[in-house]
């Protein structure tokens, strides 16, 4: 039977891993600047400051690709939330750092995605402020996890966070929305990448732990979820709209990430990694 690490023995023994994939993370990540993407001319000036206040009619989106921006602006609000669940577990050396470019790269998200739809008018910029304001103040807590345990959800996350953007993508009318949403992601991709090795890397260390901590993700997993003004939740409308269903996890977000690990084909596991990979199984 394999030995477990403490959290503070996996944080100082998978430091060079992730100084490693954060100055490869930094190379492989385009620069990009989010006002190349907010057609300028398009913007006015609301009552307030003598314009016009929002209708609408002002709207040239489809009901979708407006659904599907408003959501992910709303999670990439609520930064501040995630920004601190990460961080108190990875308050060290090169963790530190990774946790400050991914906070600058998740921010970056807002900012683009909401100078679009202001300027635009694409939504009513009253009705997305109170729905800010109601999810911001309702925020987002993670239940106590272990190191790995943290890796392997935002593995997770960061990658239905690509596959949510993909999906709009595919499915705008727009084609400045077609490539915001290519462009986060790209992002959310590296940034799946950057998670998926270092639980690559826990595999290695401590193998059965690190598949016991996977499978247990896997059984609670569950993305961020947004109250809709409509009364409804983000989740039940993305899956209506075509955007992201959480009957697809297994084939789009887990399957992937469990091939990359080699879950199936290891043979480090002892009797405690193979009762984990047991309940993997129906994802293979």
């Amino acid at each position: 039977m394999q030995n477990d690490l403490a959290d503070h023995e996996l944080l100082e023994q998978l430091a060079a891993e992730v100084e490693a994939n954060l100055v490869r993370h930094i190379a492989l990540a385009a620069e990009w600047q989010p006002h190349d993407y907010v057609p300028w001319d398009d913007g006015r000036n609301f009552e307030f400051l003598g314009g016009t206040d929002w209708e609408p009619g002002q709207s040239e989106l489809s009901e979708v690709s407006r659904l599907a921006l408003t959501v992910s602006v709303l999670i990439a609000d609520n930064l501040p939330s995630y920004h601190r669940e990460i961080g108190k577990y990875l308050r060290t050396g090169p963790w530190w750092r990774w946790v400050g470019r991914w906070t600058a790269e998740e921010n970056r998200h807002e900012i683009l995605i909401r100078n679009y739809l202001m300027v635009t008018r694409a939504v009513d910029p009253i009705e997305l402020e109170r729905m800010r304001m109601a999810h911001m103040t309702a925020s987002f807590r993670r239940p106590a996890m272990h190191l790995i345990d943290v890796l392997a959800t935002c593995a997770f996350e960061e990658a239905a966070a690509a596959v949510r953007h993909r999906n709009t993508a595919a499915t705008a009318d727009s084609p400045i929305v077609a490539s915001i949403a290519e462009r986060l992601a790209a992002d959310d991709e590296l940034q799946a990448v950057f998670f998926a090795n270092l639980v690559s890397a826990a595999l290695d260390l401590v193998p059965d732990q690190a598949v016991r901590a996977i499978a247990d993700r896997v059984a609670d997993f569950h993305v961020p979820v947004v109250e809709l003004a409509s009364g409804k939740s983000s989740d039940e409308v993305l899956a209506e709209a075509g955007i992201y269903d959480k009957a697809q996890e297994p084939a789009l977000v887990f399957g992937p990430l469990l091939e990359r690990w080699n879950i199936f084909t290891r043979t480090d596991f002892s009797e405690t990694g193979e009762k984990a990979r047991a309940e993997l199984a129906h994802l293979k």
